[in-house]
């Protein structure tokens, strides 16, 4: 694994109902970017220094942001689904 400063952590979520977590690294302490990384947490803004386990990756900038397309765009989807699933429901 190798990163450099403004790639993104994700450590996947082990179980159905944990859900991953997403942290910007700040940090890189070696100069071959292999861990220790210093991840600044999205979900509360903590700051800690990570040695990523066989369920993390890292992405880059874009790759975070193709991805965090793909949700919205996902999400989006099901939102229309559901929205016109809702519409035939009513229909007399």
């Amino acid at each position: 694994m190798h990163a450099k400063p403004g790639d993104w952590l994700v450590i996947k979520g082990i179980r159905v109902d944990a859900p991953e977590q997403r942290g910007r690294i700040i940090e890189v302490h070696s100069a071959d970017g292999t861990p220790p990384y210093v991840v600044r947490w999205t979900a509360d803004d903590h700051v800690s220094t990570v040695f990523p386990g066989p369920d993390a990756v890292v992405l880059t900038a874009d790759e975070e942001q193709a991805e965090e397309e793909r949700a919205r765009t996902r999400f989006g989807r099901v939102q229309r689904t559901i929205h016109e699933e809702d519409s035939h429901a009513r229909l007399p």
